[in-house]
């Protein structure tokens, strides 16, 4: 893990998402504060998982205390977690389904509301195009957070990457990206979605969101 600076939440009209990059070997759980400007600084990031060879129930056990621990230590106010789309590799794509319904279901525990994004709206959000690779992801992400070196392994820079698309493409109104709300009943925004509260490249993204629809 590198990278880590831990803040504490001070300032008025900060959104802190906790974001996570769901799998069983390598989950990556990151946090970020992101005020309504879009500016954004990274709290923390770490990566937690297990080797195959352990049983399933021990596997997501540790993606388990990880976001209970993380979910009590920096109190977010919203959880972003990546939604993956894939046709092969059957017991991957499992895995990580099952990683992701574990940090779901530890954030419903403590009624925090919870958006689903897919790797392309994360990719577009961050980079400018939904077909970006990795490294473009990591540096764009490097450059936004104004980070001394890139957040390693990449399973880092993807969990802070999904937690600064959801804020920027409707996560500072209290909404998430797939089906225009969040997945669970959201506590009242701090972020009114009013015409007079939004930035200009906050307009611009609502605009092209129900252009999209």
């Amino acid at each position: 893990m590198t990278n880590r600076r831990v803040h504490t939440k001070t300032a008025a009209g900060i959104l802190r998402v906790i974001a996570v990059d769901p799998g069983l070997t390598r989950c990556g759980i990151a946090v970020v504060d992101i005020a309504a400007n879009r500016s954004a600084q990274l709290v923390d990031v770490t990566v937690v998982g297990s080797p195959g060879t352990e049983s399933i129930g021990h596997r997501l056990s540790v993606i388990d205390r990880a976001m209970d621990e993380w979910l009590v230590k920096y109190q977010p106010d919203h959880l972003a977690v990546e939604r993956m789309f894939a046709q092969h590799n059957t017991p991957t794509v499992m895995g990580t389904a099952q990683a992701s319904g574990v940090a779901i279901a530890a954030a419903a525990r403590k009624d925090i509301p919870t958006a689903l994004l897919t790797p392309s709206e994360v990719k577009a959000a961050v980079t400018g195009s939904g077909s970006a690779d990795k490294q473009q992801v990591t540096a764009m992400v490097t450059r936004i957070l104004n980070l001394e070196t890139p957040p390693k392994p990449a399973d880092a820079a993807d969990a802070i990457a999904v937690a600064i698309a959801h804020a920027w493409r409707g996560g500072l109104f209290g909404r998430g990206l797939d089906t225009g709300k969040l997945t669970s009943p959201a506590r009242k925004s701090r972020f009114e979605n009013k015409p007079a509260n939004l930035t200009p490249a906050q307009k611009l993204w609502l605009a092209a969101e129900k252009r999209a629809k």
